[in-house]
């Protein structure tokens, strides 16, 4: 689960880091008392999405008066801002939020992330922030800092210092900068955190650290020891169906094509939605319905696949093992008793028990159609597809 800035912020301040206090606005009407809590003028405002690159995108704007704000929150809100992250059809942006604008007198980066190769977390730091690491590890590697750490002790003091000379940290400002290190570690451990990025993490003009931007990705697996980030994860949440699907237990993702997809197992959703863009199509979502998934999980999987406007046809591609081919077939005689689905069916069943899915299917009368082979699903549901668009 990925956080907003405003979200990240906010679990930030709560351990004791030092991010700026801003104010979250979803309306226009909203703004003038955002203003007044936050200081200023000047004032930044951001626009919370999901995708890197807002600032070059025009999501990220200074303003020294109200009607300024007025006028940038009434360009940004309601509107697509379109990244290099984004595709072309952008995100829309529902909220902003609203901080002191900062003069920094330095940008640095800092992050934490998994490192698989190493199996243990890794520091990355830079002097130079608010750039594309990806291109500065690239072009300019001498210029990174990487340093993994024991998960079960931590950042150690010895590797903060470490990343505080690197980043030419001098003065109080060293030993501050040796306990934000430490401390963002921390918080990357106890929150169960995949990836946390402050780009960037400023110097100020007084010479202290500022978390000017965050990311946070929090690892789906460790919610449970959060109960805490109940509320957030409902509104990190940008589609209604993601929100549904997370409360069940399913793997969903929106996309933008016209396929629907229903998969188990995480490896032949990605091979099935590889297989449509071959053949032309878009599909219209990632979902994977698990290895054990009970006859209630392919109910609502059906439900929200056929939910979403833009699927004009469904392919249902299902390798029987643990789940199996009977069970699928159940639960979708279940969905469409309660659904009535208007859009063309393309069901492949393959292994344990699909003779037997095979036969529940053909005999309850349901307007589908099945396919031997995976290649032969793909193509159908794709002409499908474009026939009923």
């Amino acid at each position: 689960m990925n956080l907003y800035e405003y979200q990240a912020k906010s679990l930030l301040r709560s351990a004791g880091l030092p991010a700026p206090q801003g104010q979250v606005i979803g309306h226009l009407n909203e703004l003038d008392a955002a203003l007044t809590r936050v200081a200023g003028p000047p004032w930044v405002l951001k626009a919370q999405i999901k995708a890197g690159g807002r600032g070059k995108a025009g999501g990220v704007r200074t303003v020294k008066t109200q009607d300024e704000a007025a006028a940038v929150t009434g360009a940004l809100l309601g509107k697509a801002l379109i990244t290099h992250q984004t595709g072309p059809e952008g995100m829309i942006v529902k909220k902003l939020l609203v901080e002191p604008a900062a003069e920094p007198a330095r940008e640095l980066y800092f992050s934490v992330l998994v490192d698989r190769s190493a199996g243990e977390p890794v520091v990355l730091a830079s002097a130079e922030g608010g750039v594309e690491i990806e291109k500065l590890a690239a072009e300019a590697p001498h210029k990174l800092l990487k340093l993994t750490f024991d998960v079960r002790i931590g950042l150690l003091p010895f590797q903060a210092r470490e990343v505080a000379k690197f980043l030419a940290l001098t003065g109080p400002l060293f030993s501050e900068g040796v306990q934000v290190f430490q401390n963002l570690a921390r918080f990357f451990l106890q929150r169960d955190c995949s990836l946390l990025e402050i780009n960037p993490l400023v110097v100020t003009k007084d010479q202290h650290l500022l978390l000017l931007d965050a990311k946070v990705g929090l690892d789906d697996n460790g919610l449970s020891r959060q109960p805490d980030l109940a509320t957030l994860q409902a509104e990190a949440e940008e589609d209604a169906r993601e929100a549904e699907a997370a409360a069940k237990g399913l793997s969903y993702i929106a996309l933008t094509g016209s396929v629907g997809c229903m998969v188990n197992g995480a490896g032949l959703a990605m091979s099935t939605l590889d297989l449509l863009k071959l053949h032309g199509g878009m599909p219209a979502n990632f979902l994977d319905v698990g290895g054990g998934a009970s006859k209630d999980a392919i109910v609502t999987a059906f439900k929200l696949l056929l939910s979403d406007p833009q699927v004009k046809a469904v392919l249902v591609n299902i390798f029987g093992g643990i789940m199996r081919c009977d069970v699928i077939a159940q639960g979708m005689i279940e969905a469409f008793k309660e659904i009535q689905p208007t859009v063309p069916i393309v069901v492949r069943l393959e292994g344990t028990n699909k003779d037997e899915g095979m036969r529940l299917l053909n005999a309850s009368g349901l307007k589908l159609s099945t396919a031997a082979g995976f290649d032969e699903a793909a193509k159908l549901a794709v002409e499908l597809s474009r026939s009923a668009s």
